[in-house]
């Protein structure tokens, strides 16, 4: 009885979750950006699929499917529209279509050429970004995680040096920085092909290595795409506080340019720390080794702590003078609003240590969708600023979009470590 009322119940929910899927969507036909509607549908799949598991969300996936394709061929959905009834060829050059993309965002006349130019290099360079990437995760996941952050330390200095030279010394304006990016990111992932090579027998390839193993490729998409997922679901804010910030002219986006520039390089520490613990976790959870995995939360979160408030000193203190590396000192508006941008995300650096170090423990204890859930945090919380306060307050509020994703990835992060971990324990018990 309890099993059929568990059936009837899920069904239920799972009917509850469908309607919401038709309806959000079909509210989105409604909200444009350019040509293109907006979708709203990704939460109550991701809801949905964290609660009732995998196969409903694949069934909420299809249904989302289907309103979008008869979106399309009606026409409600117009930019879908343009790309189903053009011809292939005409499907991936509207795909490659940057700079339209940069006019629907709302660049500004003035820097969309500049912009285009720097996009365009960065889209080229994936495949550098992609081998760095690739490589220092498989060497953190044979144990070595020190290595990995020596070369990314190596590159963003590199990636400094560079632009000094493209930009300040051979005059190649905003390309120059996307050949500097390239460039550093290439020559670290470089670094750890040749490490590997000479450092791990074990990954020398032999003949019988190279077929293809469904099974295995079985596994990294498991592990992979709700992860890809986790960083498009970000992406998504990033991109709507990116059209807010360009609504705000060529100063503002100067500004936060400079701004996320040189914050890049004080993140690397967290982004170092929550690639560490996604080892780390999946390590100890492994091994049943829970309260090791508690432990080294607590350590990483004081180390990130600590350094968060060194980085705030220095960022409070010198964010008016650091941006002189990026920005002619005669910018005087465009360096007062950066050092507002600095100050005020460095302010909320202990948060973002939170989000990074708890997000990616969670992801390598192995609950994928939890982490998922997080970035849908933070997308909601840009995608409020960005559509919502920008207007209202102007670019003060631009500094808080990040610091208030932070915290509600927190809000949802902590009370969802304890729930894994607590999870664990009883699995652990139970095997034992």
């Amino acid at each position: 009885m309890n099993n059929s009322n568990g059936k009837t119940r899920r069904l239920a929910g799972l009917a509850l979750f469908t309607a919401i899927v038709v309806v959000l969507q079909l509210l989105g036909s409604f909200i444009k950006v350019g040509p293109f509607a907006v979708s709203l549908v990704l939460i109550p799949i991701v809801v949905g699929a964290a609660v009732y598991g995998v196969s409903a969300g694949a069934w909420l996936g299809f249904v989302f499917g289907v309103v979008v394709t008869i979106a399309v061929v009606t026409g409600a959905d117009q930019g879908g529209y343009i790309m189903f009834s053009a011809r292939p060829v005409m499907t991936v050059i509207v795909c490659l279509m940057t700079r339209q993309i940069l006019v629907w965002m709302q660049t500004p006349d003035n820097i969309i050429d500049g912009a285009y130019s720097y996009i365009f290099f960065i889209f080229a360079g994936i495949p550098a970004t992609y081998l760095y990437n690739t490589l220092a995760g498989i060497i953190r996941a044979l144990g070595d995680s020190k290595t990995p952050v020596y070369f990314l330390i190596l590159s963003s200095l590199l990636n400094i040096a560079l632009d000094l030279l493209f930009i300040v010394q051979i005059g190649t304006g905003t390309a120059g920085a996307a050949y500097a990016t390239v460039i550093s990111q290439a020559v670290s992932g470089i670094l750890c092909l040749i490490y590997m090579k000479k450092k791990f027998e074990i990954l020398h390839m032999h003949h019988e290595e190279t077929r293809i193993s469904g099974r295995h490729i079985y596994i990294l998409c498991k592990m992979g795409v709700p992860m890809g997922l986790q960083y498009s679901i970000t992406a998504i804010g990033s991109v709507v506080i990116q059209t807010a910030i360009n609504s705000l002219g060529s100063i503002a986006v100067a500004s936060v340019t400079a701004g996320q520039k040189i914050g890049m390089f004080f993140c690397c520490p967290f982004d170092a720390l929550g690639g560490t613990m996604a080892t780390y976790a999946g390590q100890n959870a492994g091994a049943g080794k829970v309260d090791r995995i508690r432990q080294g939360v607590r350590s990483a979160t004081l180390i990130g702590g600590i350094y968060s408030i060194a980085a705030c000193i220095v960022l409070t203190v010198f964010g008016g003078v650091i941006p002189l590396l990026f920005v002619d000192a005669s910018e005087t508006v465009v360096i007062h609003q950066a050092h507002q941008f600095l100050t005020f995300n460095s302010l909320f650096y202990i948060p973002l240590t939170i989000v990074n170090v708890w997000r990616f423990t969670i992801q390598g204890m192995g609950y994928s969708l939890l982490a998922i859930l997080a970035g849908v945090c933070e997308m909601i919380a840009r995608a409020m600023v960005g559509f919502l306060l920008v207007p209202i307050f102007g670019y003060i509020i631009i500094c808080f979009a990040s610091p208030l994703a932070w915290l509600l990835a927190d809000a949802f992060l902590i009370p969802a470590f304890f729930y894994c971990q607590k999870h664990l324990l009883s699995e652990k018990t139970r095997m034992d």
